[in-house]
């Protein structure tokens, strides 16, 4: 998309201003399908910055994550407890942290995938 989608820039927006991470939302992106909950920035900088200051190896990139968001109508999605479809499973299983431009979303839905052998 050369311009990002309006309706979902504000829905980014009310994530950041409410700062919840209910809002569950799947994301179609380079071809990728992204599911899972949105976080607000901050909350999303939080998480990456401990799991890596947890690290043994790759504590010292946690600062990078400490810095704080900039101002401005968001830019970004932040997916935590996300998964990328792939043919019959989500990867990883337990879900992730990804962070996707809003101007790479080609097709999005409200609410996020899960497969059932059911």
């Amino acid at each position: 998309m050369t311009k990002p989608d309006e309706l979902l820039v504000d829905l980014a927006a009310l994530v950041e201003s409410g700062e919840s991470n209910q809002m569950s939302l799947t994301v179609v992106t380079g071809g990728a399908v992204i599911t899972g909950r949105l976080a607000p920035e901050a909350v999303w900088r939080q998480r990456v910055s401990e799991v890596l200051t947890d690290s043994a190896r790759l504590g010292e990139f946690a600062a990078v994550f400490k810095t704080p968001a900039t101002n401005g109508p968001p830019t970004h999605l932040h997916f935590h407890v996300a998964r990328i479809l792939q043919g019959t499973m989500g990867i990883p299983e337990t879900g992730g942290m990804y962070r996707v431009a809003i101007q790479d979303v080609t097709a999005w839905t409200v609410g996020d995938f899960s497969y059932s052998d059911h």
